[in-house]
């Protein structure tokens, strides 16, 4: 079988319009994934469901979809990069167009360090502006005040100061100020600690559930996905591979995602680095606080990168690339 060239534009295109309409259609629940995650001592939400209705009870509908912004402005160059990335990997380790399964994974592990370029100063945007309405729902509500005929024994104590509502902006000049460019990257170590063992559990998942339907068996194809393949086989095997491998890294997660939030509730513990949260989240909620968010995090992954693949093997940047021509 001739190799077929990897276009780059083309597959940088794919993946980005593949992360734009992923994100879209799964943010709430991301946001419920990170606030049940920043949970410790002060139960704010029950469950994914609680937390979505509090949230637009609160905040309104679009209250959901609070950093979303920031995903939708990053989540191009991000999913860009690791889809194509993983695509060119793959093509390097191939053999008379064959893959082997440590080609495979290594091509997942090549993936998942480029993308953390992008992915964690998005992350670390992205959660402080998902978490600021659980930290705003855990504030103590003001005392009525007294009744006029009764004296007050102890004067009421002053009212917490507001949690003031940051942007993007803000929050990203904020950090180059104060911590520089590193502001940007804290968390980086465990970002790459998630993503590097998800997509070398993703991707060859994904390449040999893909090569089971009638157009990746004709292509022979444990490792030429140039072949294009239908929507319904590339959405069913994003589906299945990417709830597999976000559970399997949900631990890794919750260390992230405690790691980057910045502001913190009250009585709720700050961590020095990944060995320093591993310790504390063990010691004061148990081995049950690493799984926090899973079913979320798998619902939200699960079809984030169904539709991701779907899209990317629709070949939409090759199209536009020739309308161009």
């Amino acid at each position: 079988m001739a190799e077929q060239k990897v276009s780059l534009p083309a597959k940088l295109i794919n993946g980005g319009v593949a992360g734009l309409v992923g994100v879209t259609c799964v943010f709430p629940i991301d946001l419920a994934k990170t606030r049940l995650q920043n949970q410790q001592a002060a139960k704010v939400y029950t469950g994914m469901l609680d937390c979505l209705a509090k949230t637009v009870r609160s905040e309104g509908y679009f209250g959901c979809y609070r950093g979303a912004a920031v995903n939708l402005t990053l989540v191009t160059p991000e999913k860009a990069i690791k889809l194509a990335a993983n695509d060119i990997f793959r093509q390097k380790l191939s053999k008379d167009g064959r893959l082997p399964l440590w080609g495979e994974v290594m091509a997942g592990c090549g993936a998942g360090t480029c993308q953390v370029i992008v992915t964690t100063p998005m992350e670390m945007l992205k959660i402080q502006l998902q978490d600021a309405g659980r930290l705003a729902a855990q504030r103590p509500v003001a005392a009525p005040a007294p009744s006029l005929m009764a004296a007050p024994l102890v004067p009421p104590p002053p009212p917490p100061p507001a949690l003031s509502r940051k942007s993007a902006t803000s929050i990203t000049l904020e950090l180059l100020r104060t911590r520089g460019l590193a502001g940007l990257y804290r968390g980086a170590g465990a970002t790459l600690m998630r993503d590097v063992p998800f997509s070398m559990i993703y991707f060859p998942l994904f390449a040999n559930l893909n090569a089971l339907g009638p157009r990746g068996a004709a292509a022979g194809c444990q490792g030429d996905l140039q072949e294009r393949a239908p929507f319904w086989q590339s959405f069913t095997a994003g589906c299945a591979a990417g709830s597999v491998a976000a559970v399997a890294v949900t631990p890794l997660d919750v260390i992230k995602t405690r790691i980057q939030t910045l502001q913190k509730g009250e009585g709720e513990d700050s961590y020095k680095g990944i060995v320093d949260c591993i310790r504390r989240v063990m010691k004061r909620e148990g081995p049950s606080a690493f799984l926090k968010g899973a079913i979320c995090r798998a619902l939200v992954i699960a079809p984030l990168f169904g539709i991701a693949q779907g899209v990317y093997f629709m070949g939409v940047g090759e199209s536009l690339l020739e309308m161009l021509a």
